[in-house]
């Protein structure tokens, strides 16, 4: 299987998000982020691809949801100022026009009373509708961020095929309240330790995995050392 048809059946899963990546830039050829249902999909495309799993990690995206907000509200306000704008100066132009009607009405060739009330009103309707769209910026701007509810956990697995000298990253997110990912040892037998040892780091849990005992700490620990909240 090519690396193309091997980037095609990833994005094909429910939910896939596939872009190519620069190797000699990051380490990796193809960068897929997964929703937790189409995990075992893709383990699956990539171990009968031939590919084998050289490690996983955890990350912990504690803050980015106030960071998503702050950068949404900034593009709002730019948005919404923007708008302002536009609504200055149609009104600046209403005010000119009317004043211009008021110069000109006993000029023969300046437009009668009838067509300068449909200019102005049109100058102002359009005034309206900029108005009208300052409110909704924000949540418009918001909603194309696709910023998630609550802040998140995330676990790679980082996949190689020596062959075709190709690298693959799969990415896959889970609410930080309840981290939980179905496990890929079934698949791929090494990942159960690493299932273990992010289990203990980050406390997310693997949904199969048989026994979830720490490596290094102690086995009655109830804290995980490598979330960015954890305080000794």
């Amino acid at each position: 299987m090519n690396a193309e048809t091997l980037g095609a059946q990833l994005a094909a899963l429910p939910g896939a998000r596939v872009r190519a990546a620069d190797h000699a830039a990051v380490g990796y050829d193809l960068d897929v982020a997964l929703p937790e249902s189409s995990l075992l999909a893709a383990v699956g495309i990539m171990d009968g691809a031939g590919y084998f799993i050289e490690g996983m990690t955890g990350v912990d995206w504690l803050g980015e949801c106030e960071a998503l907000r702050k950068e949404a509200e900034a593009k709002a306000k730019k948005a919404a100022e923007a708008k302002a704008k536009e609504a200055a100066e149609a009104a600046e132009s209403t005010e000119n026009i009317e004043n211009s009607t008021s110069r000109t009405e006993s000029t023969p060739n300046a437009p009668g009373p009838f067509m300068s009330a449909l200019l102005i009103a049109g100058v102002a309707a359009a005034g309206a509708i900029a108005g009208a769209a300052l409110g909704s910026a924000l949540i418009a701007v918001m909603e194309s961020n696709h910023i998630p509810q609550e802040d998140e956990l995330e676990v790679v697995y980082d996949f190689n095929l020596y062959s075709a000298r190709h690298r693959v990253c799969l990415r896959v997110r889970t609410p930080r309240s309840n981290p939980q990912i179905h496990t890929i040892a079934e698949i791929y037998p090494i990942a159960h330790w690493h299932e273990r040892e992010i289990h203990e780091f980050f406390g997310i849990v693997f949904i199969g995995h048989p026994y979830l005992i720490p490596l290094l700490l102690p086995e009655d620990a109830e804290y995980h050392p490598l979330l960015k909240d954890y305080s000794a």
